[in-house]
């Protein structure tokens, strides 16, 4: 991976260094600039959104292969990510020369300005892709062990395959939404311990989880598995995901095949994704790993990334945002490369667009943990929040919003928010 924006370079557009979108990030996403216009594909830069379709327009992207026209005219950036890392490179370094501060063509332009920025509190975001499969993973260790020792005792915690490969299921992709995407508490069937049979009515304990998404670009075809050493070339970015969940409709129907009506009532992504050329500087070690992963797992790069998450919550009785989860993406025990590797090793194939979300990413502390269901330990320990309000899960019109970052030396490398409020049940 070409890491094409500098670590010093700077903008004509002046970004404030606790902006998550400073020149060293340039995130992709899709837009309208108004409620009537066509969607667009642009990029943030600070409080900007630059449409990437006039700067096409303008033929400031001739000299890139981009293989056909109007590419950034579309509604979703499925076909941009489908041509590869080398094109993501060059058009990324294409748009940082052009927002740099020493550079006229855009700057000096002032007519071309005009058309091309357009203020991000003034637009629509639309979701960035057209996400056709959904793989939900359970990469997180201490989120494993938590959630086993609650329903299986700390000695069975861990199921006997999960240090051995990446464990995930297939989600539902029509139920992902944008960020700011009100939620309707789900209906289902449930079972009170104390009961022979179980009942249907509404969920009581609405969760949230906090995960990241591995967005892919360039897919592989039927048969041909990924190599893990050329996880990069198909990973085109990263997203924040929301994955909504019902723990008791949850714990109902898990056994024996997994999660199912539990998660597929909704999952919020963030609408801006950001590259990997954009995270390669925030590349660090991972959790060490113990037995060794199979030689298809294993790589020489690191894949963990120190990139920062908050969970805050807000309410009808909560008036102010409280910060509930403070964790870090390096938490997660199987990288998403090695998800990647694994999901594809029978050869199956991946498409532009297909998301892998990495599971809930808890970390060793009690406030590092990434959803409800662990911070208060399936209810029995309530959070308490300084006007004495208490919460054990989401309540209706609870908005739930996520934030993650990488802190760079004057700037940060950010995501934005997922956000969505839980609407009582219909």
């Amino acid at each position: 991976m070409v890491n094409s924006t500098s670590k010093k370079s700077k903008s004509f557009i002046n970004v404030d260094p606790k902006s998550h979108f400073p020149i060293q990030n340039l995130p992709y996403g899709v837009f309208k600039p108004s409620i009537d216009s066509r969607e667009r594909v642009g990029v943030a830069i600070g409080d900007y959104v630059l449409d990437l379709s006039v700067l096409e327009r303008n033929g400031l992207f001739s000299d890139i292969p981009l293989k056909s026209e109007n590419l950034f005219s579309r509604s979703t950036l499925n076909e941009f990510m489908s041509l590869g890392s080398d094109v993501w490179t060059k058009v990324r370094r294409a748009i940082s020369n052009l927002l740099s501060f020493d550079e006229p063509i855009l700057r000096d332009n002032e007519s071309l300005r005009k058309e091309a920025f357009f203020k991000r509190d003034a637009v629509e975001m639309c979701m960035p892709v057209d996400i056709g499969d959904y793989t939900d993973f359970y990469a997180s260790k201490y989120h494993a062990q938590n959630v086993g020792t609650m329903f299986r005792g700390a000695e069975n915690a861990l199921m006997p395959n999960y240090l051995h490969m990446p464990i995930g299921y297939h989600g539902r992709s029509s139920s992902i939404v944008i960020s700011g995407t009100d939620i309707h508490r789900p209906m289902g069937q449930t079972k009170d311990d104390s009961l022979e049979n179980p009942s249907f009515g509404a969920s009581r304990m609405v969760d949230y989880e906090l995960e990241m998404g591995a967005i892919i670009g360039a897919g592989n075809p039927l048969g041909t598995p990924v190599n893990i050493d050329n996880a990069h070339e198909h990973i085109f970015g990263l997203v924040l995901v929301n994955d909504w969940s019902a723990r008791d409709i949850q714990k109902w129907e898990y056994q024996p095949l997994g999660p199912f009506l539990a998660k597929n009532f909704a999952t919020s992504i963030s609408p801006w994704v950001v590259t990997l050329d954009a995270l390669e500087q925030f590349r660090i070690e991972g959790e060490k790993q113990d037995p060794q992963p199979l030689d298809y797992l294993k790589t020489e790069k690191e894949w963990a990334f120190n990139i920062n998450l908050e969970v805050t919550i807000q309410g009808d009785d909560i008036k102010s945002p409280q910060i509930i989860t403070r964790s870090n993406m390096r938490h997660l025990y199987w990288n998403i490369a090695q998800q990647l590797a694994h999901h594809t090793i029978t050869g199956c194939n991946l498409r532009p667009g297909d998301m892998l979300a990495t599971g809930t990413i808890s970390g060793p502390d009690k406030n590092s943990r990434g959803c409800m269901l662990e911070l208060t330990w399936k209810g029995t320990e309530p959070l308490s929040f300084p006007n004495g309000v208490t919460r054990k899960f989401i309540q209706d019109n609870d908005q739930v919003s996520m934030t993650g970052w990488c802190q760079g030396e004057d700037y940060r490398i950010g995501f934005g928010e997922v956000t969505g409020k839980l609407l009582k049940a219909k």
